[in-house]
């Protein structure tokens, strides 16, 4: 049985160079070192975020489920007390309705 290895943002921020680049999406932590040469986007974009929570970068960005799957393959550990990014959260959660102070048109529409 395998235990998650947990780093703390101050041990993920010690990856941070050229030759040993962590980051975070999501409150997970990755190694992607050997992946610098391979990025699309260039290793500029990835160096950008070397020992930080890439998070919003990596959303923004719109990254397709390939890359999605491809980021398991440099997971190291959980952030401790990692929590999702507010990006993440609004993915999960549904569509909230837009609010209105004036309820009128919503009960007109809804009656029999």
């Amino acid at each position: 049985m395998s235990s998650v290895k947990v780093f703390t943002a101050e041990e993920v921020a010690a990856h941070s160079s050229r030759n040993d680049v962590w980051t975070i999406i999501d409150g997970k932590v990755y190694d992607i070192t050997k992946f610098l040469d391979e990025h699309p986007g260039g290793e500029e974009v990835l160096l950008e975020g070397a020992g930080a929570d890439s998070t919003e970068g990596f959303e923004d960005v719109g990254h397709s489920e390939d890359a999605r799957d491809l980021l398991k393959k440099y997971y190291v550990g959980d952030l401790k007390g990692g929590v999702p990014s507010k990006k993440a959260t609004e993915k999960a959660a549904p569509a909230a309705a837009p609010k209105s102070s004036d309820n009128s048109t919503y009960v007109h529409l809804h009656r029999s």
